[in-house]
């Protein structure tokens, strides 16, 4: 990532965000297809539920820049690690990342109120994919989960694109 534009140019960020990859509860490894996309992002996003240690030190050392938060079924040594709440500003674009928001029925207003002046939250938790916007405007995102589908038909995992303020997200099934 640049860390500044010239007058006139508009910077594009690449985002990867991954939730709920329970490594090595429901998967022995991340997936090739995450690997990868780790390697394209500019910033890659991770929204709790890791599971062991060694994840979030194979993200550290491959990503460009890793924001990451502790989920419910992370232990101690990634709480010490990991916050609860993670916030990052991308391209004037306020990012928050979060696991867990409770229960689906208003969710987007308890969000409101929860994180105010966000543009983007990201979250976990559900393993169920999520793309809506918030009456105030603040687009919520759930990856889902590239190792535990649940009740989803593939595992999934989102990349984002930040241009000029501007979030394109894609929901990516993973094989």
């Amino acid at each position: 990532m640049r860390d500044r534009c010239e007058i006139g140019e508009t910077m594009t960020t690449r985002l990867l965000l991954l939730a709920d990859t329970h490594v090595p509860a429901r998967a022995r490894r991340l997936p090739d297809a995450v690997l990868h996309a780790i390697d394209d992002a500019d910033i890659v996003v991770h929204a709790g539920d890791w599971i062991d240690v060694a994840t979030l030190d194979l993200l550290e050392v491959r990503s460009r820049v890793l924001h990451g938060v502790y989920g419910n079924n992370d232990g101690p040594e990634l709480r010490e690690r990991l916050p609860e709440v993670a916030r990052l500003s991308v391209e004037e674009v306020e990012v928050a990342v979060v696991h867990e928001t409770g229960p689906k029925q208003r969710r987007e207003e308890r969000m409101d109120a929860a994180f105010p002046g966000v543009d983007l939250l990201v979250f976990g938790h559900s393993h169920i994919p999520w793309d809506t916007i918030a009456p105030s405007g603040m687009r919520l995102l759930n990856p889902g989960s590239p190792t535990d589908r649940r009740r989803q038909p593939v595992c999934t995992m989102m990349t984002v694109t930040i241009e000029g303020g501007r979030i394109d997200a894609t929901l990516v099934p993973i094989g």
